[in-house]
């Protein structure tokens, strides 16, 4: 009897495992099969449209995916990636701290909020390719030159971001806390970071994407390496299958950072959240 119980407990855990992995699959099959579905259909999308065209002007896929493993095994990639990546996250810093400060400030005094509201405005309006040339114009070829940048140009979006995460704190708890007498470090620990995390997040996507179309241009007009560069170097050689080489490298990079990094952290930050699904 000791040995066939052994066995059915085995089996038993056996199966529960097997269940547990496919139940996991199905999961990961259903959450990229439509990104899957979407490259699918893009790529068979430019092939038609390369066929129709016959233009030199628009590659094939197979012309971009050796352009492709051009930039990558050659290494090339690597280092002008890391070299944009790193500008890119040293600005999105400055302008996350900057946003972090000003925002709850603003949100939390009225006074504050009405003296910020024309920068930020002036920020939201000011396309990201006049910030890149006074940048150029202001602190020439230099570290400092990209960092401000993309600073001014995400700190903006990334204020109304935090804002909006202080408003959307319910008020009972707010009263609740005063009620309790929570002490300040308690109700920030416990009340506003939580609450803001959420929107912190969605500002970051929104942040990097505005960063890297920032630093694109700086690096266009005013620095010798970089992604930016590396297109402006493919685009004065009219070499359009080079141009969406490099595009598409760095969009998996950034594919590769949203849901390898900010998915990642916002399921572990936010998995106290009550989530709906419609």
């Amino acid at each position: 009897m000791t040995d066939f119980a052994e066995r059915l407990v085995t089996k038993e855990r056996k199966d529960r495992h097997g269940s547990r992995a496919a139940l996991q699959f199905r999961k990961l099959v259903s959450s990229t099969f439509p990104s899957i579905l979407f490259c699918v259909a893009l790529l068979g999308f430019w092939e038609v449209m390369t066929r129709v065209t016959a233009s030199p002007l628009v590659p094939g896929v197979g012309e971009v995916v050796d352009e492709m493993r051009r930039i990558v095994f050659s290494g090339l990639a690597i280092k002008q990636i890391g070299i944009t990546f790193g500008r890119i996250l040293l600005g999105f810093g400055v302008a996350f701290v900057v946003s972090l400060v000003v925002g709850i400030a603003a949100a939390r005094n009225s006074f504050v909020r009405r003296f910020v509201n024309p920068a930020i405005i002036l920020g939201l309006t000011v396309p990201g390719l006049v910030w890149a040339l006074l940048c150029v114009i202001w602190f020439g070829v230099s570290l400092t030159m990209p960092v401000v940048a993309i600073a001014l140009g995400v700190a903006p979006v990334m204020v109304l971001h935090v804002v909006q995460g202080m408003h959307a704190v319910d008020a009972e708890i707010v009263e609740m806390a005063y009620v309790f007498k929570l002490s300040g470090r308690d109700k920030i620990a416990h009340i506003w970071i939580p609450s803001l995390i959420p929107h912190l997040m969605s500002g970051s996507r929104v942040g990097l994407s505005l960063a890297w179309k920032v630093i694109v241009l700086v690096e266009l007009f005013g620095l010798s390496n970089g992604v930016g560069y590396q297109l402006n170097s493919e685009f004065s050689s009219q070499n359009v299958a080079g141009v969406l080489a490099w595009t598409i490298v760095f969009w998996a990079v950034m594919i590769a950072m949203e849901y390898g990094v900010l998915q990642t952290l916002e399921g572990r930050f936010t998995a106290w959240r009550r989530v709906t699904t419609l």
